[in-house]
């Protein structure tokens, strides 16, 4: 071995591929997983960015990227007909309805 071939022995080596960012999704448009592999299956072209943040809360319709953004928001009542009965000291404790129990459901109405 040369000396010139022992220096360019250790030199770094440079990946010069270009990384491509996929989002990969199912039939429905819904986010499977993100790669720069290209793995089978559907997929988009994403940016770095987006890809670092591999949001969920994602769709992808007619090839591209669109966030969902809705706010589900639901509140437990008391409903003594057909609500589960919880301790009336603490409503994470779900006891039997032969017990003394408060019980409880979630509100239907959305102005409640």
């Amino acid at each position: 071995m040369t000396e010139e071939e022992f220096w360019a022995a250790l030199q770094p080596v440079v990946d010069t591929r270009v990384l491509i960012y996929r989002l990969y999704y199912d039939e429905h448009g819904n986010p499977l997983f993100y790669s720069t592999e290209d793995c089978p299956g559907n997929y988009i072209d994403i940016d770095p960015i987006t890809y670092a943040n591999s949001p969920t809360n994602v769709r992808v319709v007619d090839g591209k990227m669109k966030f969902i953004e809705t706010v589900l928001a639901s509140k437990l009542k008391p409903n003594q007909e057909d609500g589960t009965p919880c301790h009336p000291a603490d409503i994470a404790i779900v006891v039997d309805s032969n017990q003394p129990h408060i019980k409880w459901s979630l509100s239907t109405n959305e102005l409640d």
